[in-house]
């Protein structure tokens, strides 16, 4: 289960420390020994709830939850492939800017840290660069960088918002999220199909009106009606 943070792959310089602060991550290092005594409550918490622990298919459930448990929160990690980024054509003016750069849906799984249900859901980014920019498939990797946690929804995208403005110091940042969360579902009001939304606007997009419904059209937002 030891895993080698995202920080310590890369042999970080001083702002990639700043960055590690932005992506708030927390390497686990958890023995074997951990790992059998942590398989125990497991077995004892299924096994109150009424699983019969004693049969083929189910014997080894606890150890098979833990590390799942594990994967589906490895966020924590960080994500060295994430720390590449590239000039643009905007040297040093300050008020140079290139058209929006908009991704989604991403499709992310992540943990209500209240009830430590799934949240499914997908997310819509984009960001107008200036000196610099970021491969496409890094937004996918910022998304689940912060989604493979224990979160909630409206954290989730200030994290995301926090970091690509620390990566690339855009002139703007724009998040929407829209996800259903199961602990609305499963337990409690027990909801049919409920769609959390929420965004993020900074800069530019905070200031400017037209540049978020640009956001939300090209993102085929507005079109889709968020369905």
């Amino acid at each position: 289960m030891e895993r080698q943070s995202a920080m310590e792959a890369i042999q970080p310089d001083s702002d990639e420390l700043d960055l590690e602060q932005v992506m708030h991550l927390r390497p686990r290092r958890i023995s074997a020994e951990q790992l059998r005594k942590y398989e125990g409550y497991i077995a004892e918490i299924f096994g109150a709830c009424g699983l019969d622990l004693h049969t083929d298919a189910t014997e080894r459930t606890p150890e098979r939850f833990i590390r799942a448990l594990f994967d589906i929160t490895d966020g924590y990690e960080g994500d060295p492939k994430l720390l590449t980024i590239f000039s643009t054509e905007c040297r040093g003016d300050p008020d140079c800017q290139l058209s929006q750069v908009s991704e989604g849906p991403i499709q992310f799984f992540s943990l209500c840290e209240h009830h430590g249900l799934p949240i499914i859901g997908r997310a819509y980014v984009g960001y107008i660069a200036h000196e610099h920019i970021i491969g496409i498939s890094k937004l996918t990797r910022l998304v689940r960088l912060f989604a493979k946690r224990f979160t909630v929804q409206e954290r989730l995208g200030q994290q995301m918002a926090d970091t690509l403005e620390a990566m690339l110091e855009p002139h703007g940042v724009a998040i929407y999220l829209e996800a259903h969360h199961l602990c609305t579902q499963m337990r409690g009001v027990r909801e049919s199909a409920p769609l959390t939304r929420t965004s993020v606007w900074r800069g530019a997009f905070a200031s400017n009106p037209a540049l978020r419904s640009e956001f939300l059209t090209i993102s085929g937002i507005h079109k889709s009606g968020t369905s």
